[in-house]
């Protein structure tokens, strides 16, 4: 679930022996790689495997859709990718914020020269009713952290659609003026405004919970020309977009399109070859089944490997009735075989195993492994153990939720196998991937243990630790507390770093909970994946450290010479 899980993108070329870094001695950039300077126009074709989960930005939060986003839409900030990693600079906003000197309130302003593709300004007000919607049970079902900070006044506020009244905790004294009241200090509500829940939505256009999923409304640098559900999608110019008032949107191509629904193998056999409109496309990380075939030196000036920023892990699900017990819950953690369950994914050219959940590159992350094992294949004998002592010594049957993708499917199969060894019987539930992340975030249809992901919304452990651990997020539809942990100590901790006025010592004390919820063992990490990509020959504009939300960052792609 990316519950977006979205990504640090520091990754550089020493990443993966495989790598397309194409910059010469003095730090200037080839014009033949996939990092040359794009030139305007043209078509990039995409093609993927499953269909973006929602259009809606209050409702879509996964990796496969955040970096869409923000090619139709604007926020008041929003992520950079740079080869130190990811920084945060205005975007709607004149600014990063000015704050309260409690860090409770803040207040942006909008820049001039703002249009919705249809002309309209952009206001204070739309934004102010593009957050609102997040606080609706069926629409805001996306990024948690407006509803995390922002106060609920009044209490009970439901969103436009339910409640009569206005949220009073978000201001609005003029049209280029938005005011936020927070529930807590947050020094970096910057980062926050940057989510997709702060995307401007015109509050006079008969908007509805449901329209937007299907008929985006583009304050961006384009615009949905079709959309054909689970099938395809295609974008093109918004001549509203005004690009003297964005910094970091090239907007090189005239169009983008998106194919959905293709198989694994049959993207890298179209991406190795390259052909007619291929040469314009970029597919996702290629199979583990084709990377010998991309060792030659053709394919390697066309290939861009990087850390992709976020953890692979399994969630347990604490409520139910044998994983209620912590011991269980940690012999599940000795007894996985990590070590099969990266060689499932593709080897170490495709990942790294994780035995902690901040990934790399993240501030504050802190090196430890709490259930240690010989060469990270499990300690089987540590897990009987302890379910012996849990009164199981014959082990249980549990199910797990799985994405319908191959390699997904073959991490499940590795888990399966693993946990096998000390009586635990894996049944597999295949949920197909377009609906998977809301399945398994929605609790009455959640079972045992569910393999995912989360990438941080920004590099600090305040976007990764307290969506997936903090009591607070556990929601009937939307959970991002995948495990519904629900612990005194972990709660009150999240709290007191939420209230540390250094960044710091934030960064710190994240990284110290993040061993001390691994004790309680809610969760399984299990790889820290990477992204290899093999792009046509005329792709542009994508350098080995633009990967963010583990894909590709689309802000500055295009086509080298687009009369291709």
């Amino acid at each position: 679930m990316r519950r977006s899980p979205r990504a640090a993108g520091l990754a550089l070329c020493a990443t993966l022996a495989l790598t397309a870094c194409s910059s010469s001695s003095d730090g200037s950039t080839s014009d033949s790689g996939p990092d040359a300077t794009p030139q305007k126009g043209g078509t990039v074709y995409f093609l993927a495997n499953a269909a973006f989960s929602h259009l809606d930005p209050a409702m879509g939060f996964d990796g496969g859709v955040n970096n869409f986003f923000r090619l139709i839409y604007r926020t008041l900030t929003m992520r950079q990718t740079s080869p130190e990693g990811t920084k945060v600079v205005p975007d709607l906003a004149t600014d990063l914020g000015k704050s309260s000197p409690d860090a409770k309130t803040w207040t942006f302003t909008l820049k001039d020269n703002l249009f919705f593709e249809d002309g309209t300004p952009i206001t204070s007000q739309d934004v102010k009713y593009g957050v609102s919607r997040a606080w609706d049970p069926e629409v805001g079902i996306g990024s948690p952290y407006a509803k995390k900070y922002i106060a609920t006044t009044p209490a009970g506020y439901q969103g436009p659609y339910r409640s009569q009244q206005d949220l009073t905790s978000i201001e609005t004294p003029d049209d280029k003026t938005i005011v936020f009241h927070l529930n807590q200090p947050m020094a970096d509500f910057a980062s926050v405004v940057s989510q997709n829940t702060f995307t401007p939505i015109p509050r006079n256009a008969g908007v509805t919970a449901k329209s937007l999923d299907t008929k985006p409304i583009a304050s961006g640098p384009y615009k949905v020309e079709s959309f054909q559900q689970g099938a395809s999608i295609a974008i093109v110019r918004n001549d509203k977009w005004d690009a003297s008032t964005d910094s970091v949107r090239k907007a090189y191509p005239d169009k983008m399109q998106w194919t959905f629904g293709l198989d694994g193998a049959t993207m890298d056999q179209r991406m190795i070859a390259g052909q007619g409109d291929d040469a314009n496309a970029i597919a996702g990380t290629i199979q583990a089944s084709s990377i010998a075939q991309v060792q030659t030196p053709q394919l390697k000036s066309r290939t861009v490997s990087a850390l992709g920023g976020c953890t692979t892990y399994m969630g347990l699900n604490t409520t139910r009735p044998n994983l209620k017990d912590v011991r269980v819950r940690q012999a599940i953690s000795y007894a996985v075989n990590k070590m099969t369950i990266r060689d499932a994914t593709g080897g170490p050219l495709l990942a790294d195993v994780a035995n902690r959940m901040l990934p790399p590159g993240t501030a504050g992350a802190k090196d430890f492994n709490l259930y240690p094992s010989t060469n990270d294949e499990g300690d089987v004998a540590k897990a009987k153990e302890l379910l012996a002592q849990a009164g199981l010594p014959n082990g249980f049957t549990f199910t797990l939720d799985i994405r319908n993708q191959p390699k997904m499917q073959s991490q499940a199969e590795a888990v399966q196998e693993a946990l096998l060894r000390v009586g635990i019987q894996v049944k597999l539930n295949i949920i197909d991937t377009a609906t998977y992340y809301e399945t398994i975030g929605t609790r009455s249809q959640q079972h045992d243990a569910a393999i995912t992901g989360w990438c941080p919304d920004w590099p600090s452990g305040a976007t990764f630790l307290p969506p997936l651990f903090d009591g607070a997020n556990i929601t009937d539809k939307g959970n991002s507390n995948l495990a519904q942990l629900n612990d005194p100590a972990v709660n009150q901790r999240i709290a007191e770093i939420a209230n540390l006025t250094k960044v710091d010592e934030q960064n710190t004390a994240y990284g110290e909970l993040d061993e001390q919820i691994l004790k309680l063992a809610p969760v399984v990490p299990l790889l820290f994946e990477k992204v290899v990509l093999v792009v046509g020959s005329n792709i542009g504009g994508l350098p080995t450290y633009a990967i963010m939300d583990g894909g590709t960052d689309l802000t500055g792609i295009g086509l080298k010479a687009p009369a291709k």
